[in-house]
């Protein structure tokens, strides 16, 4: 039977590294999410200025985010650099290892719970979670905003379904993002504030998802302050541009005039 090879990362990929140890030409990571397989940060990879003292820029056991510039599988050799990460891409890079370490953590948890191996609920469930969600903390975020309903559409076991939204409930904390702008509304009618009234009740009534909220507030007639938050970005837009174009309508079909600001 043949042995299966070591997973390697491709050249380009960004990876979380762990400082093992320091030479005079460079230093030595091992990489976190390939089973510790050691690579070399050369010297000349580690600033696009001078390097005096690599331990100024580097030292024993840090960790941080490097790019893969070569591989060679069969001798598990991988070369490293931290002068081409730039600052985003390393944010973006530690919060995804943080959160797939987190969902691990908690997909373990979850095992422990229904007494399986985590390898095995990870070879079962984890798969799933990746695979309908993007990842396995995604998948959890899902759970804590939707409960089992969502698991069960990733064809999640339901006495899985029900661990894992238990513990989504009680230790994830679904991110929400805020957009907002002004509402500048008015309508000259006898029933001018009734019409307005029913704007903001069919703008702040618009259809979205449950950790999603729209809210509308006075600045001083005729201009409003309208603020949605939701889970991530897309949402908030699509609900911040819904709900303007609500109100605007509204309004104008009663005779009034409308228009959003950012």
């Amino acid at each position: 039977m043949e042995e299966s090879k070591q997973a390697v990362p491709e050249i380009g990929e960004l990876v979380i590294g762990t400082v093992l140890r320091i030479a005079t030409y460079g230093a030595y990571i091992t990489l976190d999410e390939y089973n510790n397989i050691e690579g070399l940060l050369h010297i000349s990879e580690i600033s696009s200025s001078w390097v005096k003292s690599i331990r100024d820029h580097v030292r024993e056991g840090q960790k941080t985010v490097l790019k893969v510039l070569r591989v060679e599988s069969d001798k598990l050799h991988v070369d490293l650099s931290l002068r081409r990460v730039n600052e985003r891409e390393k944010r973006e890079k530690l919060l995804e290892w943080k959160r797939d370490r987190r969902g691990r953590k908690l997909l373990d948890m979850a095992a422990e719970k229904m007494k399986v191996n985590p390898d095995d609920a990870y070879q079962t469930i984890g798969v799933l979670l990746e695979d309908h969600f993007g990842s396995i903390y995604a998948g959890f975020e899902k759970a804590a905003e939707g409960g089992t309903l969502l698991l069960n559409k990733a064809n999640v076991p339901s006495d899985w379904s029900l661990v894992l939204a238990e513990l989504a409930k009680s230790k994830v904390k679904v991110p929400r993002m805020k957009a907002r702008g002004t509402l500048e509304l008015s309508c000259p009618k006898p029933n001018g504030v009734l019409i307005l009234k029913d704007a903001f009740k069919k703008a702040v009534s618009i259809k979205k998802p449950e950790n999603a909220d729209v809210k509308i507030y006075v600045i001083g007639a005729p201009r409003y302050r309208i603020e949605v938050l939701a889970g991530n970005y897309k949402e908030v837009e699509k609900i911040l541009e819904g709900a303007t174009q609500i109100a605007i309508k509204t309004v104008e079909a009663g005779g009034g005039e409308g228009k959003f600001k950012r």
